[in-house]
């Protein structure tokens, strides 16, 4: 299993409007930056993520989990531009900001800490462990 993070705009898409999609999930449309679009594409059913507010809040606040390998993003004719669908899992009982990761030496080396520009980026197993340990998700 692979771990990764996502961030949104709350006003754009927020997790309560992740979590109101529930088993169905939702496209993760809209990534214009090969970077991110290259991680989607790396990405299996069942693979894990982060949901993060971007922002104002700077935060993550959500688990979700991959439901739809990466296929044509139906927002744009561009071939080059792909999408996975994800589904929300839980939401964290404490969220952990951007502050919080980049206050523990643990996550030094996380993306998010170093790049928090990339949109869809990947996330280190230990790193995942200790971003769920700050947030009280189990």
């Amino acid at each position: 299993m692979q771990y990764w993070l996502f961030k949104s705009e709350p006003n754009a898409w927020s997790w309560e409007d992740q979590l109101a999609k529930g088993e169905t999930g939702e496209e993760w449309d809209g990534v214009r930056n090969y970077q991110a679009r290259n991680n989607m594409r790396l990405m299996e059913i069942g693979d894990l993520g982060f949901f993060y507010h971007s922002v104002n809040e700077k935060m993550i606040v959500g688990v979700i989990e991959v439901c739809k390998l990466a296929h044509p993003d139906s927002t744009t004719d561009d071939p080059r531009w792909e999408c996975v669908d994800i589904k929300a899992v839980g939401s964290f009982p404490t969220p952990v900001s951007l502050q919080d990761c980049k206050d523990d030496p643990r996550l030094a080396d996380m993306v998010l800490v170093n790049n928090s520009r990339l949109s869809v980026q990947p996330v280190s197993a230990e790193e995942w462990r200790i971003v769920c340990e700050l947030g009280g998700y189990s």
